[in-house]
């Protein structure tokens, strides 16, 4: 069955994840990078129809596969189109051997107890159905911790789980993403809170439920690693969360066991403008780059 060898392609992480998944909200800003502006389109489809020809282009260029790229995370209007004449997560795994997941979470609420819980998300159910008849493996959702407040991160942790447990329902994988902001003063008071809720979380599971985690980069080194080594963890993932390529790959390797899940420090350098050829060999470095970051620990 394609799910169990998409599994031990996510327990295996010889490689990383792709993180393709950017929404409306920093749609513009990713596209800023890449070199289109705000004057290159007049309204949301034509932007949608914009990231989406760069997301193409990426998943089609020559260094995007399975051997180095296990997993790529996909916005819903990625997952209901087509790349090379194929829906996008048919593309991924038959063309490519690269694992699709499907970004669900709705945007953030208002802050509270320093952090910000998902909203509520509408239509998941119908949703989640709907990626598992696109041949989706899992999901993502991600809520922010902007400070070591107990209550907080407690509520964070909290929340996650309580909808994991509904994707689990579904057939899919959750990857659950209490982003810790890399800005804080307090992070690695915050980290520590983490952990505890995590773990607090990860053992009332039963044996039947596997989740993955992606989490910041932690202050000290292999601070995660009773999560990465947790037998209900498929595989613990960083986000790179708006530290340089260069830093997060860095952060990376010092965390045994952890791979990556970069969106920004994966596009960082590519352009519109880039010829094929150009766009292709930065891609490919970039690639290289944090694949041996994601295989150094």
């Amino acid at each position: 069955m394609t799910n169990t060898k998409m599994a031990e392609q996510m327990r295996s992480g010889a490689g990383f994840v792709a993180a393709l998944d950017q929404s409306g909200g920093s749609t513009p800003k990713a596209l800023g990078l890449y070199g289109i502006g705000a004057d290159a389109f007049s309204s949301d489809e034509e932007m949608y129809d914009l990231i989406h020809q760069m997301r193409s282009r990426i998943a089609q260029s020559p260094a995007f596969t399975g051997e180095k790229v296990v997993g790529a995370i996909l916005f819903e209007k990625t997952m209901d189109r087509d790349i090379a004449g194929l829906p996008a997560p048919s593309y991924l795994w038959q063309k490519r051997g690269v694992v699709p997941f499907l970004k669900v979470d709705q945007g953030l609420a208002d802050s509270a107890d320093d952090a910000k819980l998902m909203k509520p998300i509408v239509g998941l159910d119908a949703l989640l159905d709907r990626a598992v008849a696109k041949g989706i493996f899992g999901t993502k959702m991600r809520s922010v911790i902007d400070g070591a407040n107990p209550a907080g991160v407690a509520a964070i942790v909290a929340q996650q789980f309580e909808i994991g447990k509904l994707i689990l329902g579904h057939g899919l994988i959750p990857i659950i993403e209490p982003e810790v902001t890399i800005s804080i003063t307090d992070k690695a008071a915050a980290e520590d809170l983490l952990l505890a809720e995590l773990t607090k979380q990860l053992d009332a599971l039963d044996d039947s439920q596997d989740v993955m985690l992606k989490l910041t980069l932690p202050e000290t080194a292999n601070h995660y690693k009773s999560l990465v080594d947790h037998p209900r963890v498929m595989q613990v993932v960083a986000l790179s969360g708006g530290y340089s390529r260069d830093e997060a790959n860095a952060r990376l390797a010092q965390n045994t066991g952890v791979i990556a899940s970069f969106s920004r420090a994966l596009s960082e350098g590519l352009s519109a403008q880039q010829s094929d050829a150009e766009f292709d060999a930065m891609l490919a470095a970039t690639i290289d780059s944090i694949y041996q970051a994601s295989v150094a620990g």
